[in-house]
């Protein structure tokens, strides 16, 4: 078990944050499971999301947030800290910002690795994952107007991909939509967040002979 070689695997594989563009487009998204879904044709509002995960002596973790349940949109849900970009942000710069106002999340106690493939979401943003490295969790405070609660799940968990489950719902016209999803104990974490996770797991394990031996090496 080794934080060394997961540190080394995400900033090896992960996209350099100068690579950024703004006018880039996905490389994931809700489509990929719901080729039929129809799209709005509108310009993609461009947000970030950070991923920060924290190197316990006891594992990694990956720091999550459950939405305020009055929030107009996505109440409730498991969510990364996150939100739109801010005039001429990069994706970095947005993603510490909105940890910071969401979680109290001090940004100069992230070290950013790197970035995740840019995700479209069915609600028609562009989301780009933007991954942190902590040595311990950090004290954080909940914004009560945006943030319910705060919770740790374990890194080797998310990678797991027998945990990743592939799920759909009925639409009252229209095909099901299909997403994944990845329960923990009593979180149900699905949707775009789900998403970003399959697709980081890709992006740091996908193209391994080995799947499983490279995701145990890793195991932190």
């Amino acid at each position: 078990m080794s934080h060394a070689t997961l540190h080394r695997r995400l900033t090896q594989r992960l996209i350099p944050p100068g690579d950024w563009r703004a006018d880039a487009g996905p490389a994931r998204s809700d489509f990929d499971l719901n080729p039929g879904m129809d799209r709005s044709g509108n310009p993609l509002r461009p947000a970030a999301v950070l991923v920060p995960i924290v190197a316990h002596d006891t594992g990694a973790t990956v720091i999550l947030t459950r939405r305020a349940d009055t929030l107009s949109s996505h109440r409730g849900q498991i969510a990364f800290p996150g939100g739109r970009l801010d005039g001429a942000e990069t994706a970095v710069q947005a993603a510490l910002r909105e940890a910071n106002e969401e979680i109290g999340l001090d940004p100069a106690a992230v070290e950013i690795l790197g970035l995740g493939d840019a995700y479209e979401t069915g609600t028609g943003f562009l989301m780009t994952p933007v991954v942190g490295w902590l040595n311990h969790t950090p004290i954080m405070t909940a914004s009560p107007a945006e943030v319910a609660d705060i919770f740790e799940t374990p890194w080797d968990f998310l990678m797991d991909v027998a945990n990743h489950r592939r799920e759909q719902y009925e639409l009252p016209d229209g095909p099901p939509r299909q997403f994944w999803s990845m329960p923990w104990q009593d979180r149900y974490i699905w949707g775009a967040t789900a998403g970003v996770i399959r697709a980081l797991h890709g992006r740091l394990y996908g193209e391994e002979a080995d799947c499983i031996r490279a995701e145990a090496e890793d195991a932190a």
